[in-house]
């Protein structure tokens, strides 16, 4: 079997091991936060509260959070994010134990976290290209995934056990602990060299005239994201997707319920999608680069769209864990797609201000979705907030499809493609 390039690269391979075990806490917690909000109100609009809570700051925060990638060193960012995270997550766990968690101290706490991760994740996406050959960047991203859909199943299914045995604090100071593995990592891999840090003239400019710089700079990644032909579209399809077919925030309603399988078989629920989406990030980084890009990106959008419908209709544990798994396949084949163009069409100076915007796309869609899916439900009920979001996930994808056939035709190693995709920003698409 060949061993995935990206490995080889030692820096990376250090941040991959401590994103691994970050993710199994931070995904624990996630887990853990929800079937809080539920014990202490049972009503679905409570769950769909978290998903605005998390939102916010990253539609805040987000423009500040990319231009701050671009113009200081994303590993000194980085520490920074990490260790704020951590003391967050104890503090939760402590407010928990002491019997002085309150609905609303989880909603602050959620969105304090979320706006410390807004200035996390784009360093931590722009740091990948920094730290690995141009020819392995899809295979970092295969990984990531891996590393990322690892920890998804581990968490959740952890955080049943947690929760079951030790309690729901429990969970949340695991989640403190795991973040030293980043840090670890940061520390062990040095001094890391990136395009586009701030000068001293620069820094100097910066901070006599600090906000027409930021918008000098914010406007420069917009416009990048906004005018670029196949990057645009990619981010639309995918907050408008999510937004429709994003229902996990509703399992603890489905586990307890609807399936009757409590906070064991709540975690592996959770859990389900992670597992689809591990299973083909590890198929891809063990595979060639994938072709026809656009055409496997509708593809993939469209089995998520269909095996959410097929969720919202079980009935039967294994075939909403089964459905769940297909959820999370077709969501990381999409997932590592879209990664892989928008790195290799965006310069790294701008790196960090492409991934804020798409940010506020890749997590407003699923966050606002989870507010959405929350109204339905309260309306409606369970069941029909997740088949009506499948079904409007595919209407969205009929829609962009239609609207952008630049996205359906797009092939990164098709020559006819590469001087439209990276023409100046702004430029008017001539597909």
């Amino acid at each position: 079997m060949r061993f995935p390039p990206a490995l080889h690269h030692r820096r990376y391979r250090l941040l991959w091991i401590g994103l691994m075990i970050s993710v199994t806490g931070t995904r624990m917690q996630s887990a853990a936060v929800l079937w809080h909000v539920h014990e202490i109100n049972g009503q679905p609009i409570a769950l769909g509260g978290v998903g605005l809570a998390n939102i916010l700051p990253i539609l805040l925060l987000s423009l500040v959070a990319g231009v701050a990638a671009d113009s200081v060193n994303r590993r000194r960012l980085m520490f920074l994010t990490q260790t704020s995270l951590a003391l967050l997550a104890a503090l939760l766990g402590w407010l928990t134990i002491t019997g002085s968690a309150s609905l609303w101290t989880i909603y602050a706490i959620s969105a304090l976290s979320s706006g410390v991760a807004t200035f996390d994740m784009p360093a931590r996406q722009a740091l990948v290209p920094n730290l690995v050959a141009r020819e392995d960047l899809t295979n970092a991203f295969s990984l990531n995934s891996i590393a990322y859909q690892v920890g998804s199943v581990a968490g959740p299914a952890l955080g049943g056990l947690v929760i079951a045995r030790a309690g729901i604090a429990y969970a949340y100071w695991v989640n403190a602990i795991s973040y030293a593995a980043v840090l670890v990592a940061l520390l062990l891999m040095g001094r890391v060299v990136q395009q586009g840090e701030l000068d001293p003239a620069a820094m100097e400019q910066a901070r006599r005239q600090p906000f027409s710089a930021f918008l000098k700079a914010a406007s420069e990644g917009v416009h990048f994201v906004v005018g670029h032909a196949i990057i645009f579209p990619n981010m639309l399809l995918d907050f408008l997707a999510t937004f429709f077919s994003s229902a996990t925030a509703l399992l603890p309603i489905f586990a307890r319920d609807i399936l009757a399988v409590g906070a064991v078989g709540y975690g592996w629920l959770v859990a389900a999608p992670s597992i689809g989406a591990g299973a083909v990030a590890a198929i891809l980084a063990f595979s060639g680069p994938i072709r026809r890009q656009g055409k496997v990106l509708l593809a993939a959008v469209a089995g998520f769209g269909l095996a959410t419908v097929v969720f919202g209709l079980s009935r039967a544990f294994w075939l909403t864990f089964l459905s769940l798994v297909l959820v999370g396949g077709s969501d990381g084949v999409s997932t590592i797609v879209r990664n892989t163009i928008r790195q290799l069409l965006t310069p790294d100076r701008l790196r960090g201000r492409m991934t804020s915007v798409n940010q506020m796309f890749f997590m407003g869609g699923p966050q606002l979705g989870e507010l959405e899916a929350g109204l339905v439900a309260q309306a409606f009920g369970a069941p029909i907030s997740v088949v009506s979001g499948g079904f409007g996930c595919l209407l969205t994808l009929g829609w962009v499809s239609a609207r952008y056939p630049q996205l359906r035709h797009y092939d990164i190693s098709d020559p006819a493609h590469a001087v439209d995709e990276l023409r100046a920003p702004g430029e008017v698409s001539r597909a």
